[in-house]
C-alpha cells in the first residue's frame, strides 16, 4: 500500500493554501498574507483561545476533595483546561449545590464535560440531572463509563469517592472522556430523555407543547 511521506504531505498542503488563496484573489477578496493559515470551518469566537472543547468542569463536596485533586491534575496532563468548582476543603458542604455548578456551565455551553464527586456519586447525580440539558450518569467501572457515553450520549460524568480507588476513578475518567457516543439507534431514546423536559411541567402535568 503506497503511503505518503512527511514532504509529499507538506507539498499537498501548501498546494491547497496555494489554490485557495488563489481563488480569494480572484474574487477580489481582500489580500491575504502568504503566512496566514489555510481558511477553517466557521466557528463561534469564543472569548479566549480555549475552546469549549478543551475545557471541563469539576466539583466535588468534602468527601471527594483528595480525589478532586488527582483528577484535576489527570485532565490537565490530557491537556484539558480544567473549571474547579470546588470545594476545596473538609468543610461540610452541600453536594446538590457542587452539581449544580458543574451542571451550569456544561448546559450553557462553557463547558464540553462535566465531572461531580461526592461520597457515593448517587445524589450528585439525581441534582445534576435536575439542570435541562443535562444528561448525568453515575459510573463505577469501566463498563458503565462506556456505555454511558456509548448509548446515552452521557454529558456529565458522577462519581462516589468513598466507593472508588483512585486507579479506578481515574480509568472512569479517561474511558468516558475518549468514548465516542455511538448515535444511530441510540439517538432517538436520547431525544426522548431530552424530551421530558419539555413534556412534564413542575407540577407534574403534561405539557401539550
Amino acid at each position: 500500500m503506497n503511503q505518503f511521506s512527511d514532504d509529499d504531505i507538506h507539498k499537498i498542503v501548501e498546494r491547497v493554501v496555494s489554490q485557495t488563496l488563489g481563488a480569494q484573489s480572484d474574487a477580489a477578496a481582500p489580500a491575504v498574507a502568504t503566512s496566514a493559515p489555510a481558511p477553517s470551518s466557521p466557528v463561534v469566537p469564543e472569548p479566549t483561545s480555549i475552546k469549549t472543547a478543551d475545557i471541563v468542569a469539576i466539583g466535588t463536596d468534602h468527601g471527594g476533595v483528595d480525589l478532586k485533586n488527582t483528577l484535576i491534575k489527570e485532565l490537565k496532563d490530557s491537556g484539558f483546561e480544567v473549571i474547579d468548582c470546588g470545594t476545596n476543603s473538609t468543610e461540610p458542604v452541600d453536594y446538590p449545590d457542587i452539581a449544580r455548578a458543574v451542571a451550569e456551565l456544561v448546559a450553557a455551553g462553557k463547558a464540553w464535560r462535566g465531572v461531580v464527586i461526592d461520597g457515593a456519586g448517587i445524589g450528585s447525580c439525581m441534582a445534576a440531572n435536575k439542570v435541562p440539558g443535562i444528561r448525568a450518569a453515575m459510573c463505577y467501572d469501566y463498563a458503565t463509563a462506556v456505555n454511558s457515553r456509548e448509548h446515552n450520549n452521557a454529558n456529565v460524568l458522577t462519581l462516589g469517592a468513598g466507593l472508588l480507588g483512585v486507579n479506578l476513578a481515574r480509568q472512569i475518567l479517561k474511558t468516558w472522556l475518549s468514548t465516542e457516543y455511538a448515535g444511530g439507534r441510540h439517538e432517538k431514546r436520547v431525544q426522548k430523555i431530552m424530551a421530558l423536559e419539555k413534556l412534564i411541567s413542575r407540577d407534574g402535568t403534561e405539557n401539550d407543547t
